[in-house]
């Protein structure tokens, strides 16, 4: 008896690139997955970023889009021994009539070929996190999601002056963002004015002596923003020479809103972490940074205490 031949595999969709036309169909995409239409956060992924998706076939009766990711790329950091780009990849989904069928590690695949020598990083939940692992990505840190309504309590340590960012503080962001993120992300944070609700810098008060390395004379020990997220507040990013600056720029955007807010938190900062437990954020949901090509994510992670976003780095 002659055996049966293998069924041979069905090919692969075709990925496209998404333009903001797509904005619509990406937003029905993450509530079939139960995610909030983040309309907001959706329109300044796919216009800083390079978006992808996977059509619905045509015996789909509900059409749209059945897979997506978002690719954002950052230069890097002048001067910087290693000369790589990097790419964040971000809001990879696929919809849930179609899961379990190699979507989404083809969406994963395509998104490491547009990757090219670049180091790719993400962030995982728990649901991505052996897919990832089976591609070559790496755990390097952890953050957990805190909400709720933030009444920061008083820090040890006098609070640093923060006030509103302006145009003419944008050189002293770059050059203090681009040491903590280890990469040029300018396109970016040239966004932060027009994005954000508040974007704010610490600038201590001149002392005696030299100010720390890095830091012009009367320059900024940081700074961060907030931007409104389907009925929440965001805070991030948070970009401080050390905690007591980073708490200070918090509490101040913090005691701009009467909602409640969304702190995406890196596990390294745990005093940070305490610190907001105690000021009334709660919640234990937890996502790895994962890394692929390269031993860790590029910067200096004491400078980073909140992203831009999880999607962005």
């Amino acid at each position: 008896m002659t055996p049966a031949r293998p069924r041979p595999s069905p090919p692969l969709p075709p990925v496209r690139r998404l333009t903001l036309a797509d904005l619509p169909a990406c937003l029905d995409l993450a509530a079939d997955r139960g995610w909030t239409r983040e309309e907001h956060k959706w329109r300044l992924l796919l216009t800083a970023g390079q978006g992808y998706g996977v059509d619905a076939p045509g015996g789909d009766p509900r059409g749209g889009l059945i897979g997506a990711y978002v690719l954002t790329s950052y230069g890097p950091r002048p001067a910087s021994p290693d000369p790589r780009a990097r790419t964040c990849v971000g809001m990879v989904l696929v919809a849930e009539r179609h899961a379990r069928r190699g979507l989404g590690r083809h969406l994963m695949r395509h998104a490491l070929e547009e990757s090219g020598d670049a180091v790719a990083f993400l962030t995982a939940t728990p649901y991505g996190r052996p897919l990832y692992e089976e591609l070559g990505f790496a755990p390097v840190g952890t953050t957990v999601m805190l909400t709720g309504r933030l009444a920061p309590t008083r820090s040890p340590e006098p609070p640093v002056p923060v006030r509103d960012a302006t145009a003419a503080d944008l050189p002293d962001v770059l050059a203090l963002d681009a040491r903590a993120f280890g990469a040029d992300r300018a396109h970016l944070i040239v966004r932060l004015p027009s994005f954000a609700d508040h974007f704010v810098v610490a600038v201590p008060p001149a002392g005696p002596g030299a100010p720390p390395a890095g830091r012009a004379p009367g320059g900024i020990a940081g700074f961060a923003a907030a931007w409104p997220n389907e009925g929440t507040t965001v805070i991030g990013p948070v970009v401080a020479e050390e905690e007591n600056t980073a708490r200070s720029l918090i509490a101040e955007l913090a005691s701009r809103t009467d909602g409640p807010v969304r702190y995406d938190a890196d596990l390294h900062h745990r005093g940070l972490v305490d610190w907001l437990r105690s000021g009334g954020l709660d919640g234990d949901f937890t996502t790895t940074v994962m890394v692929h090509g390269a031993p860790d994510v590029p910067g200096d992670l004491g400078l980073r205490f909140a992203p831009y976003s999880v999607a962005l780095g």
